[in-house]
Parts: C-alpha cells; structure tokens; sequence
C-alpha cells in the first residue's frame, strides 16, 4: 500500500498529504513499528502482519510528481501484481471533503501523483482510495490550494473520517478490491 505526500514539515498539514495521513492512521491502528527507510531508498516504510496477509506501507519521499520512482522495491519483486498487490492513498480534489471512494483501476484524472505510479509501473490497473479534499476555490490556481494547510475545521472533517477510511483499507487486505468498493463506496456510508 502507498500513501501519496510531499515530505517534510512543510507539506505535513497540506490537502495534498492526505494520502500520507492515511497511510498514518492505517500504521497505527495495525500497530505497526514506526516508518524507517530499511530498503526503500526513496520512501519511508513499515511493515506487519493483517490476518494472515504481510502489509508494507509505502510513503515516497520523492515529491508528489515523482511519487512512482519510489517503487522500484516493489515493482522488482517477480511475486507483485499492482491489479492485486497495491492499494494507492491518494488526495482527491474532484470529491468533496468529508467524502471518499475506492476504486479497482482507473485514470490518474490529472493527479501528477497517479500519473507517476501508472507511468512507473506501465499500468493503470491497481487499486486506490481517493480521499475528498474539494472542491476548491473557484478563484486561484488548483496546486496553492494543494499545497495549503487544511483549516482547522476541514481538518476535523479528515480525522472524523479516519476510522472508516482504515476500516475500508483493511477490508481490502483481507477480501479484496471489489468487496471493499461494495461494501464502502454506497453512498452515505463515508461519514456514518
């Protein structure tokens, strides 16, 4: 699993982190040790154990643009299949905060993040969460709104959400893609 973000104290608070705060929450509700940089020479990584199935958390520390150049681990691996193996965090400026959905494959629909991953890996079939940041201001150009803090209430929105963001991302662990998108992306079920 990736979470996409910009490192560094500067980026920790942005919209375009929210993949990296997912990617947190996720790590700490399986209780997984802190994020080191072992083998993953251009991410921070933390392994475990969900169930049966071994987890590796990936968070890039290559910029959002060149988010797929930290997947060089994985992508050498013979045994990684990306249609199965990888579930992507992703900021979604198109869903409205408070609000998320998964999907099987897909467009990078003008994330430069996703667009990184699908270029990496020659494909656009894996798996992504896209956690709603928007809609952004009508006024201003889309990467300032990125690249700026959550306000503190929208902030609240992300963390309320949490709980069931990790609830969908461990159900993809276990029982896959599609029976998470069924089961979390009806719609009212984001913020129950």
């Amino acid at each position: 699993m990736v979470g996409l973000g910009n490192p560094g104290p500067d980026y920790a608070g942005t919209r375009h982190n929210a993949g990296f705060i997912l990617a947190d929450a996720v790590a700490d509700r399986w209780h997984f040790p802190p994020f080191q940089r072992p083998w993953f020479r251009r991410a921070r990584v933390c392994e475990g154990t969900v169930g049966v199935e071994r987890v590796t958390v990936v968070k890039p520390q290559t910029y959002m643009n060149r988010s797929g150049t930290a997947l060089g681990p994985l992508v050498k691996n013979p045994t990684f299949d990306p249609s199965t193996d990888l579930l992507v965090l992703v900021d979604e400026v198109a869903l409205p905060l408070g609000t998320f959905r998964l999907r099987a494959r897909g467009s990078a629909g003008g994330h430069n993040g996703l667009k990184s991953i699908a270029g990496r890996l020659q494909s656009e079939d894996y798996a992504r969460l896209r956690i709603g940041v928007g809609p952004r201001p009508e006024e201003g150009d889309q990467s300032d709104f990125l690249l700026s803090d959550f306000e503190d209430a929208e902030r609240k929105v992300i963390d309320e959400l949490l709980p069931i963001m990790t609830e969908a991302v461990e159900c993809w662990v276990r029982d896959g893609i599609e029976t998470a998108m069924n089961r979390f992306n009806r719609k009212g079920t984001q913020r129950e």
